[in-house]
């Protein structure tokens, strides 16, 4: 008979002394506060080891703290750069792994467990051995490096404490292979996860199309490519624009004398640059490419205590895979769940809807995602990088390119599974019919592509790609809807006009153009309210108790800055809108703004602005307060989770949230407790590079590079980064010796 829900096997076990899940990460029996096991010993070959390749590492570190890691080899690079990165912040490094290998419950406690799930569905230790034991030799190597690299930062830190991780392996690397904590993973709902799986079943919600966030502030980015045509200097030009919680990746730049010469922003614990340039070429990440991930409605019987689900005119068996969740008591003392989870062979399973199991298909390939990852970053040229792009596992993002050669190139997302057309693929679809399984993937150039458009200019904002190009611009008939997922956005129409009749882009008037401070969003909105308003009757008390600010946006310029006090009435009008009718946006599948923009009456704009006004005078005596009084960067302390003080130091940040269009984007994400707005999502690491014979570029960094308060780079580049302004990036090593701060092997 069709099962509501599986017979769910759920053994909770307490242990007082926990083993790990892998003789290479041993943990601690906690006891009150994470407090490590002794390290693990290392051999005297070990040793020599690490001492060997660190004599072959320089890190030179800048005025701004920015680790300048050369090698001899790229692993020697590696070693350096994970290093550094260990001195920079070990414990986000080390975090990144824990979340990766799903074993933040073991660091977190139990509400982690969820998480560990999801993680572990895909990511095992064995899995990733006999991955590790498959790689070509060079790919060992820099696996090696890095754990190396890591682990020789342990013994010559004997007083830093890791939460969890006392021993890095190599294999640990291919866990975590794309630039993004958890990438793909992340789209299946913990909620949804909890419900089929916990103790208690709960009805399942309705879920709208999977990796679609539609209302939270975007964890998007910005891509400009400019050719040479358009540039002063006819050379082309390349914006790299992030927008990630901040200080989620550092700046960094490794060097070896195998041709590795990479120089932008890497997730902390990974060996390659993300989101960066070398001597020759530079790329640029945006989320929001192609549909890539996919659910299957499975019909499940049960017979004999096993579990089938149909499959053409067979039965297949569910596989039944117990997962044990290992979670930190309130006590301190460690515990365990063990979860029986159930896969077919699309993926596993996840969530129930309308009596149907749902199981998850994706992108699955981290041996090939960790060599696309690094091989794209020793690219000398288009054609190398295009055949680094053949790999076809970058799943989580498009990607913007420029080159030395004055080339300039677009790629809409590079994993895109072929699918049967005549299906909703925003949808689950019935996993029964052999109909719906993935015909291969896509060749690159058949996906949506462009390389040199006429109009000389690219962008990507998390939006469609048939505006990237102006005129220009890929078509949207000419491919199925699945090789993309998200709409037209603010940003992406902002982008056009800064881009559109442009000429003569320098690294300074690309940067004016990337901070461009016009709110698009509200174009439509603000006139909107004003009919609303003149529409009311003369004796309608808000005609007096509103006039004055109607007035104010009625002569507003839609524009942010620090000393708007329109901008502040606006936003807050907006964020009102938003909070009131998200629910209302979900319900029919759109964007909050969207929503907003197209679907409030009058009576409900009105009453936001009032909301609005109310808000602003309570908690700032007017609401005629300038924006940068409201809108603050502040950063007082290294936590992954930032607190925020009304009462200590911050600066005034004239930008704003890339909800409203802004395109230099600065949200807030944490619950606000506090009466201004600390920005915690946004610009984090921005770049402008001009390509040619010698690499110009400049670059600002949210903070500083250093997690440490004690550091003078904790926060040395606060003040420019609230207003905007960059620093000259030190690429070459006769720049780096002028400005440099400390030259130093690994361990001294």
């Amino acid at each position: 008979m069709p099962m509501s829900m599986p017979a769910i096997r759920l053994i909770v076990t307490a242990i007082l002394g926990f083993t790990s899940l892998g003789a290479a990460a041993p943990v601690a029996a906690f006891q009150g506060d994470p407090t490590p096991m002794a390290r693990p010993a290392h051999s005297a070959a070990e040793l020599a080891r690490w001492k060997k390749t660190a004599g072959r590492v320089t890190i030179m570190r800048d005025k701004w703290g920015i680790p300048h890691v050369f090698g001899k080899r790229d692993a020697d690079a590696v070693f350096g750069l994970l290093y550094a990165q260990a001195e920079d912040d070990f414990n986000r490094v080390e975090l990144n792994y824990i979340n990766a290998m799903g074993r933040l419950a073991e660091v977190e406690g139990e509400s982690a467990l969820w998480r560990d799930l999801r993680m572990k569905m895909y990511i095992t230790p064995a899995s990733m051995q006999a991955k590790y034991a498959a790689s070509p030799a060079w790919l060992k190597e820099l696996m090696v490096g890095f754990a190396d690299g890591l682990n020789y930062y342990l013994h010559t830190h004997p007083e830093v404490k890791p939460k969890l991780i006392t021993r890095f392996e190599p294999w640990m690397a291919l866990s975590f292979s794309e630039g993004s904590i958890g990438g793909d993973i992340e789209s299946i709902d913990l909620k949804d996860l909890e419900r089929f799986y916990g103790k208690a079943p709960q009805p399942a919600l309705a879920m709208a199309s999977i990796g679609r966030n539609l209302d939270a502030e975007p964890r998007g980015s910005n891509g400009f490519a400019i050719s040479p045509k358009l540039s002063a200097s006819g050379k082309a030009l390349l914006l790299i624009n992030p927008h990630t919680s901040f200080y989620f990746r550092p700046e960094v730049h490794m060097v070896s004398e195998q041709g590795l010469n990479a120089y932008g922003a890497v997730t902390w614990g990974q060996f390659f640059i993300y989101q960066g340039f070398n001597d020759k070429t530079g790329w640029m990440h945006t989320s929001g490419g192609g549909d890539v991930i996919d659910e299957y409605l499975e019909t499940v019987i049960e017979r004999d205590g096993k579990f089938f689900y149909k499959y053409g005119q067979q039965e297949r068996q569910v596989e039944a895979r117990p997962i044990t969740l290992p979670y930190k008591t309130p006590s301190g003392a460690m515990a365990s769940k063990t979860v029986t989870a159930y896969f077919t062979h699309h993926g596993p399973v996840v969530r129930e809807l309308d009596g149907k199991w749902v199981s998850v298909k994706m992108m699955d390939e981290p041996l090939k995602a960790l060599t696309q990852s690094y091989t794209r970053t020793k690219a000398r040229d288009y054609e190398s990088f295009y055949k680094a792009m053949e790999l076809r596992t970058n799943s989580s993002n498009n990607t913007v390119y420029a080159d030395a050669r004055g080339n300039i190139a677009y790629f809409h997302g590079n994993f895109i599974p072929k699918r049967d057309p005549r299906f909703n693929w925003n949808k689950p679809v019935d996993g029964s019919l052999p109909a719906t399984e993935w015909q291969g993937l896509h060749a690159i150039k058949d996906t949506i592509t462009l390389f040199n458009p006429a109009s000389g200019y690219i962008s990507n904002t998390n939006n469609w790609p048939f505006s990237a190009s102006g005129a220009n611009s890929p078509r949207r008939q000419d491919y199925p809807d699945y090789m993309w997922s998200l709409p037209e956005n603010a940003r992406g129409r902002h982008a056009e006009r800064v881009l559109k009749n442009a000429r003569g882009f320098t690294l300074d008037s690309l940067i004016a153009a990337a901070y461009d401070s016009h709110l698009t969003a509200f174009e439509p909105l603000v006139p909107q309210l004003l009919k609303d308003y003149d529409a009311l009757p003369a004796n309608d008390p808000r005609k007096a108790g509103l006039g004055a600010q109607v007035a104010a946006l009625r002569g507003w310029d839609l524009r942010a800055g620090v000393d708007s006090r329109p901008a502040s009435l606006a936003i807050y009008w907006g964020q009102d809108m938003v909070a009131q009718h998200a629910a209302r946006a979900r319900a029919a599948g759109l964007p909050t703004v969207d929503f907003i923009t197209s679907s409030l009456s009058p009576e409900e704009r009105l009453a936001s602005l009032q909301r609005a006004t109310d808000k602003l005078t309570a908690d700032f005596g007017t609401w005629q307060t300038p924006w940068g009084e409201i809108n603050r960067f502040q950063r007082v302390s290294g936590d992954v989770d930032q607190q925020y003080d009304d009462s200590k130091p911050s600066w005034p940040v004239g930008f704003a949230s890339a909800n409203w269009g802004s395109l230099a984007s600065f949200g807030m994400v944490a619950k606000q407790k506090t009466k201004r707005i600390y920005g915690d999502r946004g610009n984090s690491f921005v770049a402008v590079v001009e390509f040619g014979p010698r690499v110009r570029a400049k670059s600002i960094l949210a903070g500083g590079n250093s997690n440490n308060p004690a550091s003078k780079h904790f926060a040395d580049q606060a003040e420019m980064y609230s207003r905007g302004e960059f620093k000259d990036v030190l690429f070459y090593k006769e720049d780096i010796e002028k400005n440099l701060e400390r030259s130093y092997h690994p361990g001294e």
